[in-house]
């Protein structure tokens, strides 16, 4: 049977002095160190048997995915199914504002967080993305292919993969900026996962996706 891997490729930092949370918000680009953050995991990934590379259509994946994808001379294909998950305080300063956990009237978007109640379901995350990492693997079969995608939904996926529950503490993800989260598999069947942060030397002073220092 072929072996063939998928890889996560979560994209690099992104230019948001408001440090808001940007979720699915369009526009929102790399940073010139996120650039260079790209730059690395391109070249972490340049000597791969890359056989396509495929992108969420926002605008810092896209980015993340070109040095990538020109390494190996091939286009960025675009997936609706790798986009950042939905989250209901997207474009507000969580804890602060609209977006605070003390304010009573949005408790109710924090019933659940098993599932979570705030925004989309863990499940439906892994689900969409679990299905673009199959098609990609048939795609690529024997070789290697990368999507490049946003934290949680590569979170969770990895989670599911590893037959741990969905539900975690936000901190403790280990998927760190232009990190690679590697799903390899024999014929259509996950083997192991791996996971490399190339882009690890420039993570002082980078900020996330919340608008918190990442260390």
């Amino acid at each position: 049977m072929t072996t063939t891997t998928v890889h996560l490729v979560r994209h690099g930092e992104v230019h948001n002095p408001e440090r808001i949370l940007y979720g699915r918000l369009p526009g929102y680009r790399l940073s010139a160190r996120g650039e260079q953050m790209a730059q690395r995991v391109g070249e972490h990934l340049a000597g791969a048997d890359v056989a396509l590379v495929r992108s969420s259509p926002l605008l810092r994946a896209q980015q993340t995915a070109a040095p990538i994808a020109a390494a190996h001379d091939l286009e960025i294909s675009t997936d609706q199914r790798l986009i950042e998950s939905g989250n209901r305080f997207e474009g507000q300063r969580m804890g602060h504002g609209d977006a605070k956990l003390t304010d009573p009237r949005n408790w109710r978007w924090f019933i659940n967080p098993f599932r979570p109640s705030w925004g989309e379901p863990y499940r439906e995350q892994v689900a969409r993305v679990v299905s673009a990492v199959h098609e990609a693997r048939a795609e690529a079969e024997g070789r290697e292919a990368v999507l490049v995608l946003h934290q949680l939904p590569i979170w969770v996926t990895r989670r599911s993969a590893e037959g741990k529950p969905l539900f975690h503490d936000p901190r403790r993800r280990e998927c760190g900026l232009c990190s690679v989260t590697s799903l390899h598999f024999v014929g259509p069947h996950l083997s192991d996962v791996g996971y490399a942060e190339p882009a690890a030397a420039l993570y002082d002073g980078a900020v996330d996706a919340t608008g918190g220092k990442l260390t």
